[in-house]
């Protein structure tokens, strides 16, 4: 699946975010990856003067690094998580 850099589709994975255990914020940092993960605290940290794009990089970064169970999500999203699952990010 080709990843869609559009507004909708950031608003998709965010969405998918807020299914699993842990938060997404949107915070001012110089992080390395442009995103931080707190697993302890279950906080995922994006670089909010990030354009759409590296947005959903990152978003899909953290989707496929943290625990998600997919049978806790929604059926649109446990589509959305099985297809992330399967793809590689080319950048």
């Amino acid at each position: 699946m080709p990843v869609k850099y559009t507004k909708h589709y950031l608003h998709k994975l965010e969405d998918l975010m807020a299914e699993t255990d842990f938060t997404l914020r949107y915070e001012r940092g110089n992080f390395k990856s442009g995103y931080c993960i707190l697993n302890s605290k279950k906080v995922a940290v994006v670089n909010k003067f990030f354009n759409h794009e590296g947005k959903i990089n990152c978003l899909i970064d953290i989707i496929k690094s943290i625990p998600i169970d997919p049978e806790k999500l929604s059926d649109k999203n446990k589509a959305l998580y099985l297809e992330l699952s399967q793809t590689a990010l080319k950048l």
